[in-house]
């Protein structure tokens, strides 16, 4: 059965993945979530829009949401947390340091995770948080 675009894989085929893969993905799903708060909550115009949405949208902002939700995740958030951190991107880290580029890729592989899998509620949940931390 075609679930279409937008339909979900299973957990085990999501865990095969490479997790620069799964950050692939998830640095669009996390954008997006970050840019429809804004508009949702916001009359600003579109510079102002993309300034706050840069400062929450950025490797640093990243790795400091990865440690703050470390301590609520399952184990399995945690492994695919860490298999992101883990990767070698092959790319060097432009305007931050390496650890921080390194923590925003791990969260963007679980934020990907989560989307493939179709865990919506869960994805929600972790960029509600992300996105009152932020201020958002």
């Amino acid at each position: 059965m075609n679930q279409g675009i937008l339909g979900k894989i299973d957990a085990q085929e999501a865990r095969m993945k490479n997790p620069l893969v799964l950050a692939y993905i998830g640095d669009t799903v996390y954008d997006l979530y970050i840019r429809s708060s804004l508009v949702k909550k916001s009359r600003q115009q579109v510079n102002a829009l993309n300034q706050r949405a840069s400062a929450a949208v950025n490797a640093r902002a990243q790795a400091q949401a990865a440690a703050m939700l470390e301590e609520s995740l399952s184990e399995e958030e945690k492994d695919i947390l860490r298999r992101g951190r883990n990767a070698h991107p092959g790319t060097t880290a432009k305007n931050m340091s390496i650890a921080d580029y390194k923590k925003a890729t791990g969260l963007e592989a679980l934020i990907g995770y989560h989307y493939l899998c179709g865990n919506y509620a869960r994805l929600e949940t972790l960029m509600q948080q992300i996105i009152e931390k932020f201020g958002v």
